[in-house]
């Protein structure tokens, strides 16, 4: 079972300095900033996966990329882009549905994009398809002679055929060297089955399931047990924005071989709750913004509600208080006091002293042998500007990456990897 990442611009400062909160002034950040491969020992993923509307700038994501970065991705590869000439790690290209998931007709032909594939040495390629806005298990079960199912979603889904037909076509016409990957998009187990037995037709034999992001689980494995039920004994399966790491045995006996999301990350940073993972459950982060780029924070002090010179003491105070503690030289009970005495200036409403003392009092990243936490101590569980969030993220795909091989891995005596003594 291969993970492959998505690539959404996610790279760190390697001169970011956390205590003075300073970096060089010499740094380039498309070529000083560090990728996660580059980070780890062992990558935390099989490979990347690229949306070619990403880097076409597409849609209002926060990692599309820019004109030059563009142009550099273009002229050099996805390999020497993401600096992968040294390790085994894969590459697998996709369109970027979702960006371009309102417009009636997806914005690039077969041919524009198997030649993107191409041009720039990817090893897989994703069919040009076009995301169904819905799910409706009940439609498989309605009479033949009533036809309930959406006109639209009847029509992408023959316009994503016409599209994986044009696909593959073009890239046995033009000797492609990397390995097509026809779209499946559905609306119910049977309309996703039925998708792969055309795909199967027209002679894929690596098939994505889209569509599967906002479905739960018990939805996911029927749609996988229907197409399973049509599928070649050569056939397998992608799974597209899809982790769910509990349910990789389940997924690998319906033919699935690979997935890919960026869900371990983005939960460092976008969760009320669980930023920091371990293989035991997960911890909320410490949130200590920064005054200058709080918005919310910022307004209080434009209207007055709030001293500038007071938020700031705060903010400091709750640093301080944070590294003392990683050190041995303050108390729980202190740091605490400093987190909720800054927290009620700039989240009055919210008191998160217990979540935070289960945090300081477990100390996992004490625990926890990945590079991250080996070099940041408690700065890896600091909420606060990209630096930290983006290494917290990093740490969770370290951390996934191992619950997904234990999952894999059924030797028993696999031991879990937060075990042992405190550093």
């Amino acid at each position: 079972m291969k993970f492959f990442f998505p690539d959404s611009q996610d790279f760190v400062d390697d001169s970011f300095d956390f205590e003075t909160e300073t970096r060089s002034s010499m740094r380039v950040r498309q070529r000083d900033d560090r990728y996660p491969h580059e980070i780890f020992a062992t990558p935390p993923y099989n490979g990347l996966l690229v949306s070619k509307a990403v880097v076409d700038g597409l849609g209002g994501g926060t990692g599309k990329y820019s004109a030059p970065q563009r142009h550099r991705f273009l002229r050099v590869g996805v390999r020497e882009y993401f600096r992968l000439e040294a390790t085994s790690l894969e590459t697998m290209g996709d369109c970027g549905a979702f960006t371009y998931v309102r417009e009636e007709r997806p914005p690039y032909t077969a041919a524009e994009v198997a030649d993107f594939y191409s041009d720039c040495g990817f090893h897989y390629g994703l069919s040009v398809d076009h995301v169904i806005l819905g799910y409706n298990a009940r439609l498989d079960n309605q009479f033949e002679s009533l036809d309930l199912v959406p006109s639209d979603w009847r029509a992408r889904q023959d316009m994503t055929f016409e599209l994986a037909e044009a696909f593959l076509q073009y890239c046995q016409a033009k000797q492609k060297r990397f390995v097509p990957i026809g779209v499946a998009q559905g609306w119910s187990p049977q309309s996703y089955a039925h998708a792969v037995d055309v795909l199967q037709k027209l002679g894929f034999r690596y098939i994505a399931f889209g569509g599967f992001v906002p479905l739960k689980t018990l939805d996911i494995l029927a749609c996988l047990r229907a197409a399973s039920a049509i599928r070649c004994p050569e056939t397998v399966f992608h799974l597209l924005g899809i982790t769910r790491c509990e349910h990789v045995q389940a997924f690998g006996d319906f033919g699935v071989v690979s997935f890919d999301s960026t869900s371990p990350l983005r939960k460092a940073f976008k969760d009320d709750r669980n930023n920091y993972y371990t293989d035991s459950g997960a911890y909320s982060a410490i949130r200590v913004p920064q005054v200058e780029a709080n918005p919310e924070l910022l307004r209080k002090i434009t209207a007055g509600q709030v001293q500038q010179d007071e938020a700031r003491r705060l903010e400091a105070a709750c640093l301080h208080a944070l590294t003392a503690f990683d050190r041995d030289e303050t108390t729980i009970d202190e740091t605490v006091t400093a987190l909720h005495e800054y927290e009620q200036v700039f989240d009055p409403s919210a008191d998160r002293s217990a979540v935070y003392r289960r945090v300081l009092k477990d100390r996992p990243w004490k625990h926890c042998p990945c590079e991250i936490c080996l070099r940041l101590g408690i700065h890896v569980i600091i909420f606060r500007g990209a630096e930290r969030n983006r290494r917290r993220g990093f740490h969770n795909l370290f951390v996934f990456n191992h619950q997904l091989q234990g999952h894999l891995d059924r030797r028993p005596g696999r031991e879990p990897v937060f075990q042992g003594s405190e550093r």
